[in-house]
């Protein structure tokens, strides 16, 4: 049995929790929605989906407090509040522990290693989960990809990401471990860039975009400029035909609703300055027009300049 803690217990993170915990680990959950951690600490946590339906064993609290080290720290949190969160995750950390980013979008690693250095870092990438928060305590996944792992130069040596590898494994994950950190990071980024922002502004679900014409077309055209960069970039992408290759991930989780989407309709900031904003601003470095992109960060952007979240930050 290993000692685990999730930073960022939302979607992801909980059915992270929920499965490492059935398999028998010391799961603690790490996160700030009271409501949440007062339910999986009464009733336990509730995970329903591809992987079945259970209730399991969770330890949840609202910060790091009196965890102690662990073998893995999985740091789940959107992109925006990564350094808050590597800054909890620094007690959790002992001589052997692998902290894992698992973040959307391209520079979350990055702000983690200025909090933490690299020594510990991994870098993970997770996709095709298509996961959503029920009710406090409560959490569902469409669907469950393989859980790919890798680490910078001055990062855990093979042996520490083969440890990290068998918790999930033990899980029921299906995990790669992988020496090109870029590649991986933008295999999952080219999937993320094409239905994110479309979704978002249209409230379709993954497969209502890949069935209809016009939302099609203009996810086609994010994830042609995506890839147009990150050939651009010299990011050796192994995926064959990307379009045939998105549509059937995509295909897997139909009825998924991309995190952003999930943002919008319950009036949060999105990630979308490092998914489909990532694009545009790569392809400023290497000379490559995204027109599709940028707009649509645009226009993301305007709306949510009508959350009360975004007026609050403003009269502060």
């Amino acid at each position: 049995m290993s000692r685990v803690a999730i930073v960022g217990a939302g979607a992801m993170g909980s059915v992270y929790a929920g499965l490492m915990a059935s398999a028998g680990h010391e799961v603690h959950a790490v996160t700030l929605w009271e409501d949440h951690v007062e339910a999986i600490n009464r009733d336990g946590l509730r995970v329903e989906g591809v992987s079945g339906d259970r209730v399991a064993s969770v330890r949840a609290s609202v910060d790091s407090t009196g965890i102690g080290e662990c073998d893995l720290v999985i740091i789940a949190t959107k992109a925006m509040d990564v350094v808050t969160a590597a800054r909890q995750a620094a007690p959790l950390i002992g001589a052997d522990t692998v902290v894992q980013t698992s973040q959307n979008g391209l520079g979350s690693a990055e702000d983690v290693r200025e909090v933490l250095g690299p020594r510990h870092l991994a870098v993970g990438v997770v996709g095709g989960f298509g996961a959503s928060v029920r009710a406090p305590g409560h959490v569902h996944h469409n669907g469950m990809e393989m859980v790919r792992l890798g680490a910078r130069n001055g990062g855990p040596s093979r042996e520490e990401l083969q440890r990290a590898a068998a918790i999930w494994e033990s899980a029921g994950f299906e995990v790669g471990l992988f020496d090109d950190v870029d590649r991986m990071i933008w295999e999952k980024l080219i999937m993320n860039v094409t239905f994110s922002a479309t979704c978002c502004l249209t409230g379709m679900t993954i497969g209502e975009v890949l069935d209809d014409e016009t939302a099609w077309g203009l996810s086609a055209r994010c994830l042609a400029e995506a890839v147009e960069v990150a050939a651009a970039l010299k990011v050796d992408l192994q995926v064959g035909d990307p379009v045939g290759h998105v549509r059937g991930l995509a295909g897997k989780i139909r009825g998924a609703r991309p995190s952003m989407l999930l943002d919008h309709l319950a009036g949060r900031r999105s990630e979308i300055d490092v998914i489909n904003g990532a694009i545009p601003r790569e392809g400023a470095r290497v000379g490559v027009a995204t027109p599709v992109n940028r707009t649509l960060v645009d226009v993301v952007h305007l709306r949510e300049r009508t959350f009360p979240e975004h007026a609050a930050t403003v009269a502060a």
